[in-house]
This record gives structure tokens, C-alpha cells and sequence, in this order.
């Protein structure tokens, strides 16, 4: 499980260093195979590419299921959208670069600017992976989640 909040810097080549603490875990979890895809709160997110993989096998086995009669998305949690958009979150704006020697990750150009990524980024372990954000954008998207709980939005 991963948890904690790390500053990041991205170098000139886009790719960061990941805090030591996760590289042993991600190592052992998929080989230093990494998954990064959008996500559709505005960051990126990082998880070992057999949970990814794992994920986009489901997600790809839905026209199977459908013509069995079953609804391929019944346990997928991304309840508001299509399995479409969901494709295209999970295969199409995603990326499986390696964890280098040096503990480094490129992280891909398109998706940087899909998420608001500069130099600097802000990586939050938040269970079975991570959130990778810009700075300004985390501190927004808080803020918002603060109102909406203060005003007793709904999540």
C-alpha cells in the first residue's frame, strides 16, 4: 500500500525520481514497470503496470461479456462514465515506461500537459498506486473538496 505526499521535480528530459521508499515495492510489484494514465480529476496516476494491465484486460473483455449477456462494466468503479471513455482513459491516454537504475520514470510529454504537469509535481500515494499532480492544481482541486464538504456537497 502506498501513502504519503512527496514533492517532485521533473528534470529537463521529463522524467522523475521516485522517493526511495516506493521503488522496492513498485520492483516487486511488476518487475520496475510502471503504468501512468490520465485520470479524469485532472492528474496523472502511476501504478504498477500488472495492476494496470490487469485493469485494461477487464476493460478489453467487455464486448465478450456483453455478448454473453453479462454488463461488462458491473465492477468497474468509474460509475458517471462510458466504457468507451473509459478505454480512453486507460488505453489511450496512458503510457508503460520502465523505473531506470537511477529510480526515474519518464513521464510522457502529452500526458504532462494533460494533467498541467511542469517542472514540478506533487506524488501522493493514495492506496494500490499513486497520484501524480501540479502543485496549483492539487491546492485547487482541495480547496474545491473543502467547499463542497463545508457546504455538505456531496462527494
Amino acid at each position: 500500500m502506498f501513502s504519503g505526499i512527496s514533492a517532485l521535480s521533473l528534470d529537463v528530459k521529463g522524467r522523475m525520481t521516485l522517493p526511495t521508499r516506493y521503488r522496492d515495492a513498485l520492483h516487486r510489484a511488476s518487475e520496475g514497470q510502471v503504468a501512468l494514465l490520465e485520470s479524469n480529476d485532472g492528474c496523472l496516476l502511476l501504478m504498477p503496470f500488472t495492476q494496470w494491465s490487469r485493469r485494461v484486460e477487464r476493460l478489453t473483455q467487455g464486448d465478450a461479456l456483453a455478448a454473453a449477456g453479462q454488463d461488462p462494466d458491473q465492477d468497474l468503479d468509474w460509475d458517471d462514465d462510458t466504457g468507451q471513455e473509459r478505454r480512453r482513459f486507460w488505453l489511450g491516454l496512458s503510457d508503460t515506461p520502465e523505473l531506470d537504475s537511477a529510480g526515474r520514470i519518464l513521464v510522457n510529454p502529452v500526458l504532462r500537459e494533460g494533467a498541467g504537469i511542469g517542472r514540478e509535481a506533487m506524488l501522493l500515494g493514495v492506496g494500490s498506486h499513486f497520484e501524480l499532480w501540479d502543485p496549483e492544481r492539487l491546492a485547487r482541486h482541495k480547496e474545491q473538496v473543502r467547499v463542497r464538504k463545508f457546504r455538505g456537497g456531496r462527494d
